[in-house]
């Protein structure tokens, strides 16, 4: 009789237990269901934070584009893209930190309630994250060439296929087309949340139409070498409706204080590191031609004048110019995308026959004088600029529109290392010295990642046949020249 009493009593006092303490292993600060909004800033973050970061664990398009150089470790600058596992760790957060976040994000918009996030809202979320889908996978494609795309994100199959880069990049016209037809500037997106055009309905929407048709005004340049015909259907689509002033440039603004501060500032200032300095390849050619925008790009030297480092070797910290106290600055901004590259593009379509109107001069002239205001110089320091031989479009050296226009766009381009790459391999312009010590020829693309050499093997030896070899000196499939 007391054994059945003990039980009972045990059982009475673990139910009791059950009812007043069975939710004390819930985490109340963890919500069962993620936000799509959430998801979505996570990723614009992911992005942004990747395409800006100077860490040489992940992104070395500076070193590449020959913007920096290193000051004591230099195998980076060298093209040494497999120490660090470099090409892995770029491909990781855009893959998982991007779009996945994406993904999941779309797949939870119309769970919503639509008394409190209405239809038409629904619809502008989805063409928001589609666009910074297209964004992001031109951004893998760019890198590596044929990648996973159709079977990628599927937690069903962890060997996906990789996809023909031409065709990916097909459907993402299809994708961006349909998500901008699918804006209603009349109703909101995410809000707040938006961390490009958060908080202002109207303008905010009307803003994701103004970076969607830069977005397919870019594209559609890209494959100007190989799909003449389909690039100018494209662009005279996208070019009357891109960015069309500094105002509308496509903007991240960073914070004053950890965590949400410039990437830039987390590696060059609160790590207390001294990587990096200034290349005399872009530091001489901007003195050569009296740039205004020097002083805002770089910090003056020992000699309290401008010079720059030799790539791939070691340089004095010390001596040579650095990266401006303005771009290390925790809150200085990042750009996805601005005026001045979608005037230059607007110059090259004028040179390539398109019709998106005006002269070649006339959007070359436009986008310098963007770059040079955006820096901080005055337009009469723009005009007196663009007044010497060397720089007006009519007279400036070289053997083609793409000597003179990869030429500027590669100076305006300073601190958007992986746009500079992508124009450099694009225009063959300007002609880069090769670094000291090279692992390799130019890296036309980055090698797959060693993870899907090992894990994902048949479907990587089938995509690296089908692009003519992983090695970094492969072409592109728009890179014909």
């Amino acid at each position: 009789m007391k054994k059945l009493l003990m039980i009972l009593f045990v059982t009475t006092l673990f139910a009791a237990c059950q009812d007043n303490f069975g939710d004390t292993n819930v985490d109340t600060k963890k919500p069962p269901i993620v936000p799509p909004a959430a998801l979505f800033v996570a990723s614009q973050k992911a992005l942004v934070d990747q395409i800006t970061s100077s860490n040489v664990n992940s992104n070395i398009f500076r070193l590449i584009s020959q913007y920096w150089t290193e000051a004591t470790y230099f195998d980076e600058a060298n093209y040494d893209l497999t120490t660090r596992n470099i090409p892995q760790n770029f491909w990781n957060t855009l893959y998982t930190g991007v779009l996945q976040n994406l993904k999941e994000s779309q797949r939870l918009i119309p769970t919503q309630d639509l008394a409190f996030v209405p239809a038409a809202q629904q619809k502008n979320q989805n063409a928001c994250a589609e666009i910074l889908n297209v964004y992001t996978y031109s951004v893998l494609i760019n890198t590596f060439g044929n990648v996973p795309y159709t079977e990628a994100l599927n937690s069903d199959n962890v060997y996906p296929k990789y996809d023909d880069a031409t065709a990916i990049y097909d459907d993402l016209f299809v994708r961006l087309d349909k998500a901008l037809n699918d804006i209603d500037v009349n109703s909101g997106g995410f809000g707040k949340s938006d961390l490009f055009y958060g908080g202002d309905m109207g303008a905010g929407m009307a803003g994701w139409v103004t970076f969607g048709n830069s977005l397919k005004l870019r594209l559609g340049m890209i494959i100007a070498d190989v799909n003449p015909a389909k690039a100018k259907t494209i662009v005279e689509q996208a070019a009357p409706k891109a960015i069309s002033s500094n105002a509308e440039n496509v903007v991240f603004k960073y914070l004053s204080s950890p965590p949400n501060t410039n990437p830039i500032w987390v590696d060059l200032v609160q790590s207390g590191r001294k990587d990096f300095v200034a290349t005399h390849t872009i530091v001489d050619t901007m003195l050569s031609l009296n740039d205004p925008r020097v002083p805002f790009y770089f910090t003056v030297d020992s000699d309290t004048l401008y010079s720059g480092g030799i790539p791939g070797q070691g340089n004095n910290y010390s001596t040579y110019s650095k990266p401006s106290t303005r771009i290390t600055a925790p809150d200085f901004e990042s750009l996805l995308m601005d005026y001045a590259e979608v005037e230059f593009l607007r110059a090259e379509a004028i040179e390539r026959g398109m019709n998106v109107g005006g002269t070649a001069a006339e959007h070359y002239n436009n986008a310098i004088r963007a770059s040079i205001t955006y820096w901080g110089g005055s337009i009469v320091d723009a005009n007196a600029y663009l007044a010497q031989s060397d720089v007006a479009y009519a007279t400036a050296p070289g053997a083609d529109w793409k000597a003179k226009i990869g030429l500027q766009k590669w100076l305006a381009l300073y601190n958007r290392g992986f746009d500079g790459w992508v124009e450099i391999r694009r225009l063959d312009n300007p002609q880069l010295p090769a670094p000291s010590d090279p692992n390799s020829g130019y890296p036309a693309r980055f090698t797959y990642p060693v993870q899907e050499q090992t894990l994902n093997a048949d479907n990587y030896a089938r995509g690296s046949t089908s692009i003519g070899g992983d090695v970094v000196e492969t072409k592109l499939f728009w890179d014909k020249f």
